[in-house]
């Protein structure tokens, strides 16, 4: 079985193959264009270095959120389009489900946090044992404060990743000390590797979808649409 993934929900645009379970090829960039002129280019190069045709594919899936509003747009259209096209059923990963799942098993809380900017995040909870993920809490976007509340009922280590740990590390640090754990850079962002393996997962687990039913999980409204809702509030 060959499944096809992206990642388009922050900065870095990541595309990735699995066959029956491993990891063939993977290709992430962060540098220069946007994810609308960078996906594709990317998923025709990895096909190409695996000798592979688009029509080969078994199972298309994207990363579906939370995340950057434009992002996840863009990956899932992309996604969606292909599977219509070659009339392959899809598969949407949540984004923190896919960062989470990226850590090697942890004796403690795995904790992936976005930044939802104003001092707040999207997040969620986890555990991870031989390889299997476990979510404890639902996605939700609070407060770094309410994460703290939160993260407080848990006695244990929790390492947190993503774009957002960097940012809070030291105030984390600060209320939990070393029992707070940080990764490496390389295993702060989300890769669509994970996303590709999720899928491949939920495809034996008869949780897939067709390309009509795909799309993006937002956490909360766009700031336009915020903004929108404010000013139609005032009026």
């Amino acid at each position: 079985m060959l499944t096809l993934a992206v990642d388009t929900s922050g900065l870095t645009a990541s595309c990735a193959v699995v066959e029956d379970g491993n990891v063939i090829a993977e290709i992430s960039t962060k540098h220069g264009k946007t994810h609308s002129q960078k996906i594709l280019p990317m998923i025709k190069t990895t096909l190409s270095m695996l000798d592979k045709e688009m029509k080969e594919v078994d199972l298309f899936a994207a990363s579906i959120g939370p995340g950057s509003f434009t992002g996840l747009r863009i990956g899932v259209v992309t996604i969606k389009g292909l599977a219509y096209s070659l009339k392959r059923p899809v598969c949407g990963v949540p984004t923190l489900d896919a960062l989470a799942y990226s850590m090697s098993d942890f004796k403690g809380i795995i904790s992936p946090m976005l930044d939802a900017r104003n001092n707040q995040v999207f997040t969620a909870f986890y555990r991870k044992t031989d390889g299997k993920l476990d979510k404890l809490s639902p996605d939700s976007g609070i407060t770094i404060k309410e994460w703290i509340d939160k993260a407080g009922k848990f006695n244990e280590d929790i390492i947190v990743l993503g774009d957002a740990a960097d940012i809070h590390l030291s105030e984390l640090k600060d209320v939990f000390g070393d029992r707070i754990v940080s990764p490496q850079l390389a295993m702060t962002y989300p890769r669509a590797s994970a996303t590709a393996l999720l899928a491949e997962e939920a495809y034996h687990n008869n949780k897939i979808t067709s390309a009509y039913e795909l799309e993006p999980f937002y956490l909360r409204k766009s700031q336009a649409e915020r903004l929108k809702k404010l000013q139609k509030n005032k009026a």
